[in-house]
């Protein structure tokens, strides 16, 4: 072959070819992932910058409404709060205030009233903060996230979750079922300041094209290096023969 210079060696071939291939296909992959999450940056972007509007009594797919800004009315329910162990925006460890939180047609959605340190994750350290009666909430609905491989069971005897099982939730209070949409509620002033609210994360780490290009650039360089020790070779079986 001109190419290299001399027929390919067997070892280096049978080495270089799949690691080639799966160079490759990790790149692409990484290029699909890079499609992917700007468009679900895109997605949120245009959700959370869109006007509030009124959640529905019957969510049908929870998907619809991931990352939108919407407002619900209602009661809380702070007999049955959630502690969610969470970090700040600040990083500061703490626990997420999950509330089922009833509305007049009787439908139960899960608020996530904000962020608190564990020196107020009792009510008894944020009285004013319960607030009573009707209440109209204004926040971002989404998903939760799924749990991740490494995640904690949950402990609901504790009250202690390590993963927003909202369904878990529900039924460890013996309430019926609930869309799997949690409403993070909007940074209004609490009295007494606590739960502190505004804590989406709308920060989406985007890495996939610098991920791409490392696996291409391997890919590039493993050929170039494959095909200039067949030309070495080659050249030095001709002084060898020469």
């Amino acid at each position: 072959m001109k190419i290299l210079g001399s027929r390919p060696a067997l070892v280096p071939t049978l080495i270089t070819i799949p690691t080639l291939i799966l160079l490759v296909v990790l790149g692409t992959w990484q290029v699909q992932r890079l499609m992917w999450k700007t468009n679900l940056i895109a997605g949120v972007e245009a959700g959370v910058k869109a006007p509030p509007v009124d959640l529905p009594a019957q969510v049908g797919d929870p998907q619809v409404w991931h990352y939108r800004t919407v407002t619900v009315r209602g009661t809380f329910d702070h007999a049955h709060e959630f502690h969610l162990m969470s970090q700040s925006q600040r990083g500061n460890f703490g626990y997420q205030i999950i509330v089922p939180f009833k509305r007049a047609d009787g439908s139960i959605v899960m608020v996530d009233r904000g962020w608190v340190p564990p020196s107020h994750k009792e009510q008894s350290t944020r009285r004013d903060g319960l607030l009573q009666g009707e209440q109209v909430v204004h926040g971002i609905a989404h998903v939760p996230p799924v749990r991740g491989w490494l995640t904690p069971d949950n402990e609901p005897a504790k009250n202690l979750w390590f993963f927003p099982d909202l369904a878990g939730m529900a039924a460890s209070i013996g309430i019926g079922p609930v869309p799997n949409l949690v409403i993070d509620a909007d940074d209004t002033p609490v009295p007494g300041g606590a739960p502190k609210g505004g804590q989406t994360k709308l920060e989406f780490p985007n890495n996939h094209l610098a991920y791409a290009v490392t696996w291409y650039g391997g890919a590039i360089v493993l050929a170039v290096i494959y095909v200039l020790w067949h030309r070495r070779r080659a050249q030095d079986a001709a002084e060898k023969a020469g």
